[in-house]
């Protein structure tokens, strides 16, 4: 494909070349030797380990990659939970235990009440306090950090130029991470049409872009749609942030896609080794997390998401009473 009319993916180019280091997302790296555990974490391995017992009949086994589709072009060994931990990943701790989400520019009223939502269904889904920053106007980026996109013809921000003029430059101390939405096309540099978004692992920052989610104003069914990718991207890219690599064992959230149908077609909920990934990492307890997916998606009409999640509900309850 010609360097000039490279499209962006859904993980971003940023992600990869910036994450291999660190084994995100994907990177055969050598995994570190696991440390010496205490009773109390060993014990709490073993009960999430039979928590995703529990939850892997429920969960499908990813279909062999067709032409264009992430797999198909992207060799990636995975990353289960034991080499999730081995890899001594990176998880809030007392002091850090907030995501902040940065507005950048103006948005339509549908488009706010997107990004609000996607907060609020972050916090469920990370038992982290989500704080939502004042929009920061577009005037902060010079002129060299903006153009006209090669094939729509609209405004597109330079991605490196957020990272780390505007989001570096004001991540707070108690945040895991900064992120920030736009309803600004983005690019990452010479050679690309656009990205959906970029992040930084070490630093902690990333920018997305809802530009090319459609527009959530035009009718219920499209604000639904909206809705859907920015969740799905939100949950992804914050996953990354905590050290989570990419899902090759089931269909999953934190699976790598390369298109818009290809995220659209992808879950919005994790499997179960990814799950016991974000539960170690957050402290969270998978019934009440499940009970407050669950009713985030009953109030906002998701309904395939609502169900999946009161199977998963099911599950765990049974094992808990003792029964299948």
């Amino acid at each position: 494909m010609p360097a000039q009319i490279r499209a962006g993916l859904y993980v971003t180019t940023g992600l990869l070349i910036q994450s291999l280091a660190l084994g995100v997302p994907g990177a055969s790296a050598p995994v570190a030797a696991p440390s010496v555990r205490s009773a109390a974490e060993t014990a709490r391995i073993v009960r999430l380990r039979a928590m995703m017992d529990s939850l892997r009949p429920l969960h499908e086994r990813p279909a062999a990659p067709q032409a264009g589709e992430w797999l198909a072009e992207h060799r990636e060994a995975g990353q289960t939970f034991s080499q999730y931990l081995a890899g001594k990943p990176v998880i809030p701790d007392a002091r850090r235990r907030y995501i902040d989400i940065q507005l950048l520019g103006e948005m339509t009223p549908a488009q706010h009440r997107i990004i609000t939502l996607t907060g609020d269904y972050m916090q469920r889904f990370f038992n982290l306090k989500i704080r939502l920053r004042p929009a920061l106007p577009l005037s902060l980026i010079p002129d060299p950090a903006s153009r006209r996109s090669l094939d729509t013809g609209s405004p597109q921000l330079l991605t490196s130029y957020i990272l780390n003029e505007i989001l570096k430059q004001r991540l707070a101390s108690d945040a895991v991470a900064s992120i920030a939405f736009t309803a600004t096309d983005l690019w990452p540099g010479e050679g690309w049409n656009f990205v959906f978004g970029q992040a930084m692992l070490h630093d902690r920052v990333g920018v997305w872009s809802i530009a090319r989610f459609g527009d959530p104003g035009k009718s219920p069914e499209d604000f639904q749609r909206a809705l859907l990718r920015t969740l799905k991207i939100a949950v992804h890219e914050t996953g990354h942030m905590l050290s989570m690599a990419h899902c090759t064992a089931y269909r999953c959230v934190m699976a790598g896609t390369n298109s818009l149908s290809e995220t659209d077609r992808a879950p919005l909920w994790l499997c179960p080794e990814c799950l016991a990934k974000l539960l170690w990492a957050t402290g969270a307890d998978p019934l009440a997390r499940f009970r407050t997916l669950r009713q985030f998606c009953r109030d906002h009409h998701l309904n395939a998401q609502a169900e999946f999640f009161q199977h998963s509900l099911d599950r765990l309850n049974h094992r808990r009473l003792g029964t299948q």
